[in-house]
C-alpha cells in the first residue's frame, strides 16, 4: 500500500511547493479545477522524480470530493496526508462565493477524509492571518455549525454579516469570516479525528508571494508589511515547509490548533495597538 499525499489547490504556489517536499516520501495527488494546469504540474513533478497524479475536483461539491478521494486511493494506495490549500481571496469572488469555496469546501474535504482516515493520518487546512482578530460583531459564530447541516443558510449568514461595513469591504469581510471558520472548524473536528488516531491542524499564512498573494498585493496585503516583523512577502517554500511538517509523522501530538506563518504580522498589529493606547 503506497502512502499518498493529496493536495487541493495543487497547482497553486503553496500547493506545488508542498508537493515538491512531500513528494520525497509520498506519492502525490493534485486536485484543482483546470485540467491543463494539472497536467503541467504533474509533468513538472515527474521531472523531479516525484510520482504524481492529478484529478479535476470542485471542492464545493461533496460528490466531486468523494470521487477525488476514491480515485486517489484506487489501485491499492492510501491517502494518509491531506494538504487543503484550495480557496479564493477577496478579489476573486463575491461574498457568497468566498464563503462557499473557503468554508463549505473545507467541510467537504475534511469530512471526506474523516470518513476514510486511519491511525497516523493527518490533514492540514490552510486558513489565513485574516482569520485572526476579526471583531466579534462581524463573526457569525453561532451560524458556523450550519456549514455542515445547512450550507445555504451558513452562506446567507456570512453574506449578511459581511455587508455590515459597506460594499467596498464586503468580500474582504466574507474572506475573514471564512478563514475564521476554518480555524474554528479545525478545532471542532480534532476530537473526531483523534478517535481514529488521526490529526487535524490549520495553518494561517500572512502575505505570500504566490499568484493569489499578488492579486491582493494592492488591496491590503502589502500594507500588512508595515506592521510585520519581517518586512517582505513570504516565499512559498517557507509555508510549504510548515504544511509538510504538519502532516508528517513527526509532530504526532500536534492537533486541533492553528499555526500562524505570517512574518510576525499579528504580533505587530497587537503591540502597535497597545503602544497607541
Amino acid at each position: 500500500m503506497t502512502n499518498t499525499a493529496l493536495i487541493t489547490g495543487g497547482t497553486g504556489g503553496m500547493g506545488m511547493a508542498t508537493a515538491r517536499l512531500l513528494g520525497q516520501t509520498h506519492r502525490i495527488v493534485l486536485a484543482d479545477l483546470d485540467q491543463g494546469h494539472l497536467d503541467d504540474a504533474v509533468a513538472a513533478l515527474t521531472k523531479l522524480g516525484v510520482e504524481a497524479a492529478a484529478y479535476v475536483c470542485d471542492i464545493t461539491d461533496r460528490a466531486s470530493v468523494d470521487q477525488l478521494f476514491d480515485s486517489a486511493a484506487a489501485g491499492g494506495h492510501h491517502v494518509r496526508a491531506v494538504v487543503h490549500t484550495a480557496g479564493i481571496s477577496p478579489q476573486m469572488g463575491a461574498p457568497g462565493k468566498v464563503a462557499r469555496i473557503n468554508a463549505i469546501g473545507t467541510v467537504n474535504v475534511d469530512q471526506a477524509f474523516l470518513a476514510r482516515v486511519l491511525e497516523g493520518d493527518a490533514i492540514v487546512n490552510v486558513a489565513s492571518v485574516a482569520g485572526h482578530g476579526l471583531p466579534k460583531f462581524l463573526t457569525p459564530s453561532r451560524s458556523f455549525p450550519l456549514a455542515e447541516t445547512n450550507p445555504e443558510a451558513f452562506e446567507r449568514a456570512v453574506v449578511r454579516r459581511s455587508a455590515l461595513l459597506g460594499k467596498k469591504l464586503h468580500s474582504g469581510i466574507a474572506y475573514s469570516i471564512s478563514k475564521t471558520f476554518v480555524v474554528w472548524y479545525t478545532r471542532y473536528l480534532a476530537a473526531a479525528f483523534g478517535e481514529k488516531g488521526a490529526r487535524i491542524v490549520s495553518v494561517s499564512p500572512g502575505s505570500f508571494d504566490t499568484p493569489m498573494g499578488q492579486i491582493e498585493k494592492d488591496h491590503g496585503a502589502a500594507d500588512l508589511l508595515k506592521v510585520s516583523a519581517i518586512k517582505r512577502f513570504g516565499k512559498p517554500d517557507e509555508v510549504a515547509a510548515v504544511l509538510a511538517f504538519c502532516v508528517s509523522e513527526a509532530p504526532g501530538y500536534l492537533t486541533g490548533t492553528d499555526i500562524l506563518v505570517d512574518g510576525g504580522t499579528r504580533a505587530g498589529q497587537e503591540f502597535k495597538k497597545q503602544g497607541a493606547s
